[in-house]
């Protein structure tokens, strides 16, 4: 039964895949020429979770400076061999951090993040609008701005959301990968089915000073309720389509309908586990494999592990590349239209890559993949970063629409 699930779904990702003929030179020049007007704008990367977890959150151990290859995905001279042109840098903690732990976890990270701007100011600055991305990117430098991966970062205080933005938070994933009380996650039993009133007054602050609604590990209903309630477009900083591999963590084709009317923008990420449906049936072959040697087991993890080595050397782990990632980009575009698609990698967060965007330096290779399939430069160019300034511009026009209004208080929210 295993191997039957997996072979059919390696012949459903051949399928999606054998059409397109592979990029060419011509292609590769497209994808440069539409990386020169418009650079990439990525919407997710954890390089400072991942130097805190191996340097010590200190960018000089890391070696950001030089070629980090075989340690990180991110350096400075393969941000600009990708064509790099601004960064949403993830101040990511972890989702079973509460209380005042998160918050003061959020504040380390967005020390590490900058942090790692301040190292290169010739080559990385802070940006808080879409006139300063723009600007940076002229110079030649890349825009760097902070995005929270959790809404547990707030402790449940729309003060400290205002706090967080004071202090240039761009967005706020409004949870991670556990339910909130005023959230529900996409990958954990729900709690309000969707947002609480709670929920609902944080989507609002957040429209008000102007922090970008991230729809990303959210439940559907949680999706559908921030796009009801929204004044301003969401992003999706590292999604992909629920359509073309059916994983929690991915947006469904009517969610992908209200993004189109709210005008936001999905941002396509790079989890070999969201794109491929064979690597996906392979990590639930795996886990469920894992569930059943531990209760076979117990107080054996040596056992556990020797079961799973021996059933990962009969079986090993699939690989996707490039092309499953445009079929993504591609289904995005079909249901919900080639202005709400974006880039979101992921990179620095994810333990494998597909086997051709190995790091920061491959954006091009997708591009020329999506230009073999057809793509215009001109909608490689929405792709890669007008898009998402595009919803940054509209960000801050609801802010300037807002002005008048006080600032929401938990009094206010428990009135209702």
């Amino acid at each position: 039964m295993i191997r039957k699930a997996l072979l059919l779904a390696s012949a459903f990702a051949a399928l999606s895949t054998a059409v397109h003929a592979a990029p060419t030179a011509a292609d590769m020049a497209k994808a440069k020429a539409a990386l020169a007007k418009s650079p990439v704008f990525d919407g997710h990367n954890d390089l400072p979770w991942a130097l805190l977890g191996g340097f010590d959150s200190d960018p000089d151990k890391a070696g950001i400076d030089g070629d980090t290859r075989g340690k990180l995905h991110t350096d400075m001279d393969r941000l600009k061999q990708g064509g790099v042109g601004a960064q949403f840098w993830s101040v990511y903690i972890p989702a079973d951090l509460k209380g005042p732990a998160a918050t003061q976890a959020v504040w380390r990270q967005i020390d590490t993040a900058q942090r790692i701007i301040d190292r290169r100011p010739d080559r990385l600055e802070f940006a808080r609008t879409a006139d300063d991305v723009v600007r940076i990117e002229k110079a030649g430098k890349v825009a760097s701005l902070f995005g929270i991966e959790g809404g547990n970062a707030i402790d449940g205080q729309l003060s400290m959301l205002r706090e967080f933005r004071r202090a240039g938070v761009a967005y706020m994933t409004l949870t991670h990968s556990k339910s909130l009380p005023w959230a529900d996650s996409g990958t954990d039993a729900p709690i309000s089915d969707g947002l609480s009133p709670f929920g609902e007054a944080v989507v609002k602050e957040m429209n008000r000073v102007g922090m970008l609604v991230d729809l990303s590990h959210v439940s559907a209903e949680t999706m559908k309720d921030a796009l009801r309630v929204s004044r301003s477009p969401v992003i999706f900083s590292h999604s992909s389509a629920f359509g073309v591999t059916p994983h929690a963590r991915n947006v469904p084709d009517d969610v992908l309908k209200l993004v189109a009317v709210n005008k936001g923008v999905v941002m396509i990420t790079f989890v070999p586990g969201f794109v491929s449906e064979t690597i996906r049936q392979w990590n639930g072959e795996k886990s469920a494999l894992e569930a059943r040697l531990k209760s076979l087991n117990p107080g054996d993890p040596k056992a556990v592990k020797a079961g799973l080595d021996a059933w990962v050397a009969a079986n090993p782990e699939p690989k996707a590349s490039s092309k499953e990632v445009a079929d993504h980009v591609e289904h995005v575009r079909k249901v919900c239209g080639v202005d709400c698609v974006g880039i979101g990698g992921d990179f620095d967060g994810i333990d494998s890559t597909p086997t051709d965007l190995t790091g920061v330096e491959s954006y091009p290779v997708l591009l020329a993949e999506l230009s073999s399939r057809g793509w215009s430069e001109a909608d490689l160019r929405k792709l890669t970063g007008e898009n998402i300034l595009r919803v940054m511009r509209a960000n801050e026009a609801v802010v300037k629409s807002l002005a008048g209004e006080k600032p929401a208080l938990l009094s206010d929210v428990a009135a209702k």
